[in-house]
């Protein structure tokens, strides 16, 4: 199957009328985003600086802040639409919010966080707070307005209304705790995930939003990481090196997520609430990453240890650790074009970007438009 073929994947479902789905009008004139480590544009490092190379290494050619090589799929999204590439929230210097804003920074969750980010490394900045930095910006926005002391790198009143919102978080709140209460214990908390989401999508709504982006969890069940550090039986590999049962709760998830958002158009018709589901594409990803133009795929490009993961947990990606009495040091190869992994848990860029040609030739509204035709002003 080639990869025209597999497009066919990305799915959109809008739940309002035809007469209004044919008025629809296809333009965004800015981006702002809710997520983890995914879709982090440099927010986590604007609140603890602590980036360092070898990540930025590929596009940027120095660390920006993100989780990866290069460009996330957040930045694919926003240079299709012909917007610049979208400024985190929390960096204070060389933002520019005229078309919008990242709230996402690594290690989010959607649900409030028990421990520290100094405990467990689990950030303080959930998607709650990543809502009242949303609110607080379009009041503070409003405020500068109406007082005539609107600085230039700040958007339009009106530009909330001719946005996408566009929501990657999630991954988190089913890893974390994975290890230690299984897949059991973490579905039990996952119906207040979704829930959560379909709460903010209504809240991000009253402040004017009308289009929504929410894209599904990729298959854990193949990332490097959690193949080392997730308990499993070999019985439970498939024929392409993924964990079954992780990816089969990873595909409950997103069901349970796509029937939350089917609610939730019900409750808010005139929205444009599309479930993006990239996890088939990732799983495609995975198991056939020379249908793809790649060489690796369950196999991180950025670790120690070789063999067929690359990945240590005592030792990440860029860091050198003393362990036994010797320095260990995990190093990036020099062709992450050939891996779907970057770090053993984030995509590379050559992944991000197959998934964001995914999204972007697929359709974004109902009747059918393909993103390209959405560029922003």
């Amino acid at each position: 199957m080639n990869l025209e073929a597999r497009k066919v994947i990305f799915a959109v479902v809008i739940a309002i009328s035809s007469a209004q789905k044919s008025d629809a009008k296809c333009e965004f004139e800015a981006i702002f985003n809710f997520g983890d480590s995914n879709s982090d544009t440099g927010g986590f490092y604007a609140a603890f600086p602590s980036e360092k190379l070898p990540y930025g290494m590929t596009y940027f050619k120095k660390p920006v802040g993100r989780a990866t090589d290069g460009r996330v799929i957040l930045d694919f999204l926003a240079q299709a639409l012909g917007l610049p590439i979208v400024s985190p929230y929390l960096q204070s210097i060389g933002s520019d919010f005229r078309h919008g804003a990242n709230f996402a920074t690594l290690a989010s969750t959607v649900r409030l966080p028990q421990t520290s980010l100094f405990v467990t490394g689990v950030s303080p900045f959930s998607l709650a707070i990543q809502l009242n930095q949303m609110k607080q910006f379009k009041s503070k926005v409003d405020e500068l307005h109406s007082l005539g002391k609107a600085e230039k790198n700040i958007p339009r009143p009106d530009i909330f209304g001719k946005s996408l919102y566009t929501f990657y978080i999630g991954q988190n709140d089913f890893t974390g705790n994975l290890a230690s209460l299984g897949i059991s214990g973490v579905k039990q908390y996952l119906p207040q995930v979704v829930s959560q989401i379909a709460t903010t999508i209504k809240e991000i709504y009253e402040l004017g939003g009308r289009t929504f982006f929410v894209l599904n969890l990729a298959p854990i069940g193949c990332y490097p990481a959690f193949l080392v550090e997730l308990p499993h039986d070999t019985s439970d590999i498939d024929s392409f090196g993924c964990m079954v049962s992780y990816n089969n709760a990873v595909a409950d998830y997103n069901s349970m997520l796509d029937e939350e958002l089917t609610k939730t158009r019900k409750d808010i018709i005139d929205a444009n609430i599309i479930y993006a589901d990239i996890h088939s594409v990732m799983l495609d990803l995975f198991r056939h990453p020379s249908s793809y133009g790649m060489k690796y795929g369950t196999k991180a490009c950025c670790g120690y240890g070789g063999g067929p993961h690359n990945f240590d947990q005592k030792v990440y990606c860029g860091n050198t650790k003393l362990v036994n009495g010797q320095n260990l040091t995990a190093t990036a190869c020099n062709d992450p074009y050939n891996y779907v992994s970057w770090d053993g848990i984030h995509a590379t860029e050559a992944a991000n970007e197959i998934v964001a040609n995914a999204i972007i030739n697929g359709s974004c509204f109902d009747p059918p438009l393909p993103l390209l035709k959405c560029r922003g002003k």
